[in-house]
């Protein structure tokens, strides 16, 4: 049996709009079938009220545009500090492992924010990998997201840096929002490799996942030796979510949560409100603490016409994400001597709830020491007005000549007042 932690903060002041599929009843019929099944009462799980986190929090991570407050409400301050909070009861051993019940949720939420896109503004585990990071001095960090979305968000945080493994199961972003997650995604050359997508073909189940489980990310996570393990755990690949067309079951929830044994399990989507969250979630809770998730049996079985099989597909995925992780560092390598320092490429981001787009324009300083920095030059038309600004992120790992070099940019970015926002990550 482990100690397992769960926090529950359904955000009922909230929501895109009253009948959006993003609100308060997501977590509502999880919590009933919980107390129903009387998991609370079980010695195995603690509860832990929610906590706000703060803007430093945020401002650690984001880019926000033209401020923080204007972006977010009360109620992504409570789920983006909630998680820090679960992370941090385990990080100090009061529980093996933890399940941040919360919404609003975050994996869509880039490097910049303007608004809410894919029902994100700031990025929950994004936020709480880079406090256990900048302050709890945590090393290396592994994200597995489980939502039937791409989580580009995240990876966009984390596509220059390689102490930060994001590996993303997802349906193929040819048949679902936001379009992205395909396998050449695999991050800049300082961090090549630790970016790693495996995107499924609609209909893909139990099956396909776990065998891309077993046969890829747990070797690769291994490999890695993180130091802590997140699981953006989204539930919208259960075979009833209205927004989505895979066939993953609440056991095969549960057997995924068992094999990839996180530290911190965070939630995402998920959309089947009666049908899935309340199922899937507890199989996730029981995987959590080692209790059998067996019996966890939805009302309505699989559809027939779900039973696709793509193992195929699976296979051939598994070997190539295999050999090109084998051979990240001499692919970086070939690749790095392609640029004279210095990699820059352009990137725009559509913000689907509010219709606009983001520019950007991305500059990778290619240090031989250090993982380097990276600076960001964006602007978007809102609210009838274009708003600009320049961010120079940092690493914990970043040496103190590049550190130097980043500080340079911004000081010179602000003595030329040609931005609404000029900053250094974190500042």
């Amino acid at each position: 049996m482990n100690k397992t932690g769960l926090l529950f903060f359904p955000a009922f002041d909230w929501a895109i709009a009253p009948t959006h599929p993003e609100r308060e009843e997501r977590l509502l019929y999880t919590r009933d079938q919980i107390v129903e099944e009387g998991i609370l009462d079980l010695p195995a799980f603690v509860e832990y009220n929610a906590r706000p986190g703060s803007i430093e929090d945020v401002e650690r991570v984001h880019l926000t545009m033209p401020d923080t407050r204007s972006v977010i409400t009360a109620a992504h301050l409570i789920a983006a500090g909630s998680c820090i909070a679960l992370a941090e009861e385990v990080f100090k051993g009061a529980v093996k492992n933890g399940f941040a019940l919360v919404r609003p949720p975050g994996h869509h939420a880039t490097r910049t924010v303007y608004g809410n896109r894919g029902f994100c503004n700031i990025n929950n585990v994004a936020i709480t990998v880079d406090y256990l990071r900048w302050v709890k001095g945590v090393k290396k960090i592994a994200i597995i997201d489980t939502d039937v979305h791409h989580g580009d968000g995240t990876q966009d945080i984390f596509y220059h840096d390689p102490d930060v493994l994001f590996i993303s199961f997802h349906q193929d972003g040819r048949t679902l929002y936001p379009g992205t997650g395909f396998i050449d995604e695999a991050g800049t050359p300082n961090a090549y490799g630790t970016t790693i997508n495996l995107p499924l073909p609609p209909g893909s189940g139990d099956e396909e996942v776990l065998y891309l489980l077993e046969e890829v990310v747990l070797p690769i996570v291994a490999d890695f030796k993180p130091d802590f393990v997140i699981n953006s755990a989204g539930q919208d690949n259960h075979y009833s979510d209205p927004l989505a067309r895979m066939a993953v079951t609440a056991r095969g929830y549960g057997r995924l949560t068992e094999l990839i044994k996180p530290h911190l399990a965070v939630l995402e989507g998920g959309y089947s409100i009666e049908g899935a969250l309340p199922y899937v979630n507890l199989a996730i809770l029981l995987a959590l603490a080692g209790e059998s998730y067996e019996k966890v049996i939805e009302p309505k079985g699989l559809p027939i016409e779900y039973r696709a099989r793509h193992l195929e597909y699976a296979k051939k995925l598994a070997a190539k994400t295999l050999e090109r992780w084998q051979n990240r560092r001499e692919l970086a390598a070939k690749e790095r001597k392609n640029y004279n320092g210095y990699y820059t490429y352009n990137k725009t981001i559509y913000y689907d709830t509010e219709d606009f787009y983001e520019h950007r324009v991305t500059t990778v300083k290619l240090c031989e020491h250090c993982p380097g920095y990276h600076g960001i030059k964006t602007y978007a038309y809102v609210n009838n007005r274009v708003v600009s600004g320049f961010a120079v992120i940092i690493m914990p790992s970043t040496c103190p000549d590049c550190r130097e070099e980043a500080k340079w940019l911004v000081d010179e970015a602000r003595a030329k007042k040609s931005y609404d926002k000029v900053v250094i990550i974190p500042e």
